[in-house]
């Protein structure tokens, strides 16, 4: 089931992010402010975040939110499936509530950001899978030799 974010979730999304290899300290760090926000805010637009439960665990959640300064524009900022349970459909039913999301909101583009490095061509490919096509690429964006690639669908 997918359903929004409550403030009982926090320390499952802790757990969760921690179980996520790819994930440096400061990653985490990063989502877990988005999180809050989420929880201290819940009027706030910003991060709309949604997490896929089961049986009283969650097992992955996505962050979206209407990119500031457009009329049409979203990000998917997270999106993050347990790897014990990875391989089961929960990514892509978490993706589809994002574009329902966007679509609901008249959105016209939701863009997702990743990494270049090796480790993220799961990531990759699961946006190429998805029908999302690689729409910019900036050289050494994190890091030397770590580009930053730009994932887009548009909705007409």
């Amino acid at each position: 089931m997918i359903r929004k974010l409550k403030s009982d979730d926090r320390q499952q999304i802790v757990d969760l992010l921690s179980r996520i290899s790819n994930f440096k300290k400061v990653e985490c760090e990063v989502a877990m402010e988005l999180i809050d926000i989420a929880i201290i805010r819940p009027e706030q637009e910003d991060y709309n975040i949604f997490v896929y439960e089961d049986n009283g665990k969650i097992e992955g959640y996505h962050c979206t939110g209407k990119r500031p300064l457009t009329d049409g524009v979203f990000d998917l900022y997270w999106i993050v499936v347990d790897p014990e349970v990875q391989g089961k459909g929960i990514g892509k039913q978490l993706l589809k509530h994002s574009e329902e999301l966007v679509a609901k909101n008249n959105g016209r583009w939701l863009l997702a950001e990743t990494s270049s490095k090796d480790d993220y061509d799961a990531t990759r490919n699961f946006y190429l899978r998805n029908k999302y096509t690689i729409v910019a690429e900036i050289n050494d964006f994190y890091s030397l030799n770590d580009s930053m690639i730009i994932f887009g669908k548009y909705f007409n």
